[in-house]
């Protein structure tokens, strides 16, 4: 049984020793995180990722033996409520959506600082599906060239689709509460609604019938 039901409890997959030991830093202390498992390796994160059952799992995408979205794919599949949050250099479009298809829930490049980086856990944690803005923009880009039709994003109201057009560029919460000179609870309520109205569960699935509709 969990000791604090209310603590984030997360895991690291991260082959770099120097990285790795500053992440493990910056997560153990941490208020409202515990650290869960620590891996070198995507070998031993499959195999041992079910065992510390964490909320979320912060994966890099290059790693010795198995890739990153190889370890999301095997771990998602035993863990199905585990959130992957991808944490890597590769901003490339085909290594973006491979580790979306493969189930990640969100996707942070490594130059992103540790403010953002646990704002990021925590809006995972609560349901959004977070991603660096220029990921964003690259999923926005990749979806103008399909070119596909409209659907239900026509019944957002004109702030709701303000809301998911921050959202679809990589803004934070915070940022978008900012930006549209409203409080971050109310920026929450507006995202349920979309998210209602949209049949999505995740920001991705958000963004991603947000980009059909153009």
């Amino acid at each position: 049984m969990r000791e604090n039901k209310n603590q984030i409890r997360v895991s690291l997959v991260e082959d770099n020793g120097g990285l790795r030991n500053s992440l493990e830093r910056i997560l153990s202390s941490s208020e409202g995180m515990t650290l869960e498992g620590v891996f070198s390796d995507g070998e031993s994160a499959v195999a041992g990722l079910p065992a510390v059952s964490p909320d979320v799992v912060l994966v890099d995408i290059n790693l010795p033996g198995i890739s990153g979205i190889d370890v999301i794919r095997e771990a998602k599949a035993s863990m199905p409520r585990a959130q992957f949050l991808v944490l890597t250099v590769y901003d490339d479009p085909s290594r973006i959506f491979q580790a979306l298809a493969a189930g990640a829930n969100g996707y942070l490049l490594k130059r992103v600082d540790p403010r953002e980086l646990l704002d990021a856990i925590r809006e995972l944690h609560g349901g959004g599906s977070p991603m660096s803005g220029s990921v964003a923009r690259k999923v926005v880009q990749s979806f103008h060239r399909m070119g596909v039709s409209k659907n239900e994003t026509e019944n957002l109201s004109p702030r709701e689709t303000e809301i998911l057009q921050l959202l679809a560029e990589g803004y934070l919460y915070k940022e978008i509460a900012e930006k549209c000179a409203i409080g971050i609870e109310t920026v929450r309520t507006y995202i349920r609604r979309i998210y209602d109205k949209l049949h999505v569960r995740t920001r991705t699935e958000a963004v991603i019938k947000h980009l059909k509709g153009w």
